[in-house]
């Protein structure tokens, strides 16, 4: 005979094991279930921080910002910034994440008139994700056409125009007794000489990225056909990340392991290889050297690109330093754990500089042109400077299969943490859900966010990254990392922050937050709004070979700000609105902490958050009241009516009493 199902209110006892719980012993010897995932090592944890903010502008942003603004001078207002604006954001935000266990969104308990702000992170991550891939695209396209006998951009082949003309012929144009003269280039070179720049013509590298790589059309009107193999890369480029995120931080945290450590490994390789070249030291002179700039500080816009460059090399406000923290667990040192990471930042982009440098000297030296006719930034530096360079080392195909794999993984890791940002959000929400189907959850989101990222393979496609790349990578972040530090040490307050961070750290002198105090209360908020005015005011329109971008393309730029930035309004509305009391009384008390805002284990909680409720406790006793609702309603029917087909030699136990209300609810 069978038994009757217990209904919801007796099975207190009963607890489902998942491998994703960790089991922890609070104060009074009980054992805890925490059902968030945990670095399994701190190792884990370090390097896919440091594969996060460590990516592709760290290699070709970082040194031609240092070479444009001063050489070496650069490194002084670089150095200001990261301590004024970009470390002080990082420790907040890891401290946040890591103290409540929560993503960018659920974290915003703490204040939620501002959980809109955790929406916006969200999607700036997911819109730069979809561009992001499309540059793994890239390397991995380089990649697999190193893999030749010779390079096929080092000369001009077939798919070439009248243009293109490979540099290395031996001669150059100078001018001598005001008159253009054809003379050998190490001639020129030996009597001080300046070959004359030939704007007419093309390297190879440029019309094999244009021509071939990407089959560019005119404008972005002119949208052209899908480019097949850029679409195969991004394809692969995302079944690796869906690969290496199959099991969440379980996963990724081993792959790191080669994604985040590789790039160094390469980085030197190339530093070594690069110092070794004739000219190289031209070009470590023109980005560090003898010829560094000091005057170049009193330029605002050398300050403006320093704070720039630290706050988006970091990541900070992007959500994924939020998210990789709250797998940290309570008593971890977040506070060495910012200093690591953005020390390592730092000295990565410096390391970058000396290894991009010495070899674009050396082609410099041999093409017979300064080495500012040879810099880039960006897609020119990765793309056709560098590549060019590779091409004239003996050995060619080994340095640019070294240099695109290093670009690859350099993606790939920051791109890990991305989507994890993502799907951290989707955790919080959904926990049982996540927990049941991450694997086709996470593939579910690759495949939307991989179709979303089609137009920017299409031979169009490369103005598509650049518009995204130039909006949702830009002001949304600021206004984001702004309103983040009103939030939290204006509205909820720093001193309150610093108690919970005490909580973790364990209690520090007075003069140890000095410092945090004057950044977090003025000195960075007051920073990144001077910086996001400026952004607005000195506005110009992206454009791409000095065509300027169609008036619709701007106007849609705007709308993905917009799209990003609505939710921050709106959400605060849905909060002042389900809030009780009048207007003033709502808008207060949405700015008070919920009830479920604290750390996530009891034995964590001390005096300060003894009272706090366990959001688990409260969703399983709404469920339980509703599942006992249901038994007994279907126990008076077994009892009163007729008995169903389907409850025919079921036991009825005595469970007088369960339907009162009182009883339900104990």
């Amino acid at each position: 005979m069978g038994n009757l199902p217990l209904p919801g209110c007796m099975r207190c006892t009963q607890k489902k094991k998942s491998v994703d719980i960790i089991n922890e012993v609070n104060e009074n010897g009980e054992e805890e279930e925490q059902e968030r995932e945990m670095w399994p090592r701190k190792a884990d944890y370090m390097l896919s921080m440091v594969g996060y903010a460590v990516g592709l502008g760290n290699v070709w942003r970082f040194p031609y910002l240092a070479f444009k603004h001063g050489g070496g001078a650069f490194l002084i207002p670089f150095t200001i910034m990261l301590a004024f604006a970009g470390l002080p954001l990082c420790f907040l935000e890891c401290s946040l994440g890591q103290f409540a266990s929560l993503g960018p969104i659920e974290v915003w308990r703490i204040v939620p008139l501002f959980q809109g702000v955790g929406v916006t992170m969200v999607l700036i991550s997911g819109l730069v994700s979809i561009y992001y891939n499309v540059i793994v695209a890239y390397s991995l396209y380089y990649l697999f056409a190193s893999f030749n006998s010779y390079l096929p951009w080092a000369e001009c082949f077939h798919w070439a125009d009248s243009k293109c003309r490979n540099e290395i012929s031996g001669f150059c144009n100078v001018t001598m007794d005001n008159a253009m003269v054809t003379v050998n280039v190490s001639w020129a070179n030996a009597n001080n000489l300046t070959c004359i720049a030939d704007n007419t013509s093309e390297l190879p590298s440029k019309q094999y990225w244009e021509k071939v790589t990407l089959q560019q059309s005119s404008s972005m009107d002119e949208t052209g056909k899908v480019v097949w193999y850029l679409v195969l890369c991004l394809l692969l480029a995302w079944i690796i990340t869906v690969a290496s995120l199959y099991k969440g931080i379980q996963s990724s945290g081993k792959v790191v392991y080669f994604t985040a450590l590789f790039p160094y490994a390469v980085l030197v390789i190339l530093l070594i290889r690069g110092v070794t070249l004739e000219g190289a030291k031209n070009g470590i002179e023109y980005y560090i050297g003898q010829q560094s700039d000091i005057s170049k500080l009193a330029d605002g816009e050398v300050w403006r690109d320093a704070a720039t460059q630290i706050f988006y090399s970091l990541s900070t406000a992007w959500g994924g330093l939020i998210a990789l923290s709250s797998y940290n667990k309570f008593n971890n040192n977040c506070y060495m754990d910012s200093i690591v990471v953005c020390v390592i930042n730092c000295l990565t982009s410096v390391l970058a500089g000396f290894a991009i440098f010495s070899i674009l000297g050396h082609m410099a030296f041999v093409s017979g042109k300064k080495v500012s006719q040879v810099v880039d930034e960006g897609f020119g530096l990765a793309f056709i400077a560098y590549p060019d360079a590779l091409a004239k080392l003996p050995v060619s195909p080994l340095w640019s299969i070294l240099f695109f794999f290093m670009l690859l993984t350099l993606g790939l890791d920051s791109q890990f943490a991305t989507i994890e940002t993502i799907t951290t959000a989707i955790q919080d929400t959904f926990p049982k859900a996540m927990k049941k189907m991450r694997i086709p959850l996470t593939a579910a989101l690759s495949v939307f966010l991989f179709l979303l990222g089609i137009p920017c393979v299409t031979q169009a496609g490369i103005y598509w990254v650049i518009l995204i790349d130039s909006f949702c990578g830009g002001w949304a972040v600021l206004f984001a990392a702004v309103l983040e530090l009103v939030a939290l040490i204006w509205v909820y307050g720093g001193e309150k922050v610093i108690l919970d961070i005490e909580m973790m750290l364990g209690k520090k002198h007075w003069i140890f937050w000095l410092w945090w105090r004057a950044c977090w209360y003025f000195v960075s908020p007051v920073l990144l709004a001077v910086i996001l005015v400026w952004s607005l005011v000195t506005f110009e329109a992206p454009e791409k070979d000095g065509v300027a971008y169609p008036k619709w393309a701007v106007v849609l730029g705007f709308l993905m700000i917009v799209f990003c930035l609505i939710w921050i309004p709106i959400v605060a509305g849905v909060k002042i609105i389900q809030a009780k009391g009048n207007i003033f009384q709502r808008i207060a008390s949405c700015c008070r902490p919920t009830e479920t805002w604290g750390p996530a284990l009891r034995k964590n909680r001390g005096e300060r958050y003894q009272h706090m409720k366990d959001d688990k406790v409260k969703k399983e006793g709404k469920e339980g009241q509703s599942s006992g609702k249901k038994w007994t309603e279907r126990y008076i029917q077994m009892t009163d009516g007729p008995v169903k087909k389907e409850d025919k030699g079921v036991e009825i136990p005595d469970i007088t009493g369960c339907e009162n209300p009182s009883f339900q609810s104990d």
